[in-house]
């Protein structure tokens, strides 16, 4: 996947455009509201359509796309409570990306965010303005965007993700100062979304944005090439995990890594001889110690 201008030929010109124009995200927005009664969830639908169009039909960085390029994202929201115009929810949101001349799709982010309270008055535009946010919804829903854009962009490129991540720190910046809109202060949680984007921006957040290019782009993105090459790169860049708990013993980085990729680093260890499964298995239990049953395959 490049990040590169089109080049437009000239017969072609007009359709070569509109692809470079392409807009970033593939989003599939799904609003769950079985726990809500009542036969009548039209505004259900009505939101949802919304959303799908506010994420779907907006470009959000000034890269060229081609429709191929676009990032493969799902939000689903649930309902939890539902009076008026009045909203109580939470939402999961999964990103993903390609890995370089294979089939194989990666997770890059999946996350489930139990906080998301707002209003919403059916058919009302969505609309979002940098500086300017009207609702907790649209907030939150940008905030994820341009934390999905950070982590694909750094994958592909050394902190290439930067500019996003200051975007989605300059939203929280925004709404910690309204009144009601919950998940964005300080010392609320330390898995909201304020929390993830001081642990992504602080200092201690650079040696793991760096293992994510590598695992990514000098690992997995290697293997179709040369596998063990590839597998040895990727396996030889998680040590910055431990780095970083040493550091900060409860980053949500480290949560957001065993929920988006510790699978795949035991399917990758899998492969590997039994003295490197059985220095993985340390490392990873000393890491993720609430996930011993995700590591079973390393103890066979």
């Amino acid at each position: 996947m490049n990040r590169l201008p089109i080049i437009i030929g000239t017969c072609l010109s007009l359709l070569m455009a509109s692809v470079a124009e392409a807009q970033e995200m593939n989003a599939r927005i799904t609003i769950n509201s079985d726990k809500i009664q009542g036969t009548n969830k039209q505004v259900f639908t009505s939101l949802q359509n919304s959303l799908m169009e506010f994420v779907n039909n907006r470009k959000w960085t000034d890269a060229n796309f081609s429709v191929n390029e676009k990032i493969d994202c799902t939000m689903t929201i649930i309902v939890n409570e539902h009076t008026d115009n009045n909203f109580k929810t939470e939402i999961q949101v999964q990103a993903r990306r390609p890995v370089y001349n294979s089939g194989y799709t990666t997770s890059t982010l999946n996350i489930q965010d139990r906080q998301l309270d707002f209003d919403y008055v059916e058919f009302s535009p969505l609309d979002y303005t940098a500086n300017t946010l009207e609702s907790n919804l649209t907030a939150t829903i940008v905030y994820y965007i341009y934390l999905i854009l950070g982590f694909d962009f750094d994958s592909f490129s050394p902190r290439g993700g930067t500019t996003f991540f200051q975007q989605a720190q300059q939203i929280v910046n925004l709404c910690q100062s309204q009144p009601g809109w919950n998940g964005w202060k300080a010392f609320d949680s330390n898995r909201n979304r304020h929390a993830i984007i001081t642990a992504i921006t602080e200092n201690q957040g650079e040696g793991f944005r760096d293992m994510w290019y590598t695992y990514h782009r000098k690992g997995l993105d290697e293997m179709a090439a040369n596998a063990d090459r590839g597998r040895t790169t990727l396996l030889e860049s998680l040590p910055a995990l431990e780095t970083l708990k040493s550091a900060r013993p409860t980053s949500i980085l480290l949560q957001m890594f065993s929920d988006a990729k510790l699978d795949e680093v035991v399917a990758v260890y899998s492969k590997a001889n039994t003295q490197e499964k059985q220095t993985g298995l340390k490392m990873l239990s000393n890491l993720f110690p609430a996930a011993s049953s995700r590591l079973e395959p390393l103890k066979k």
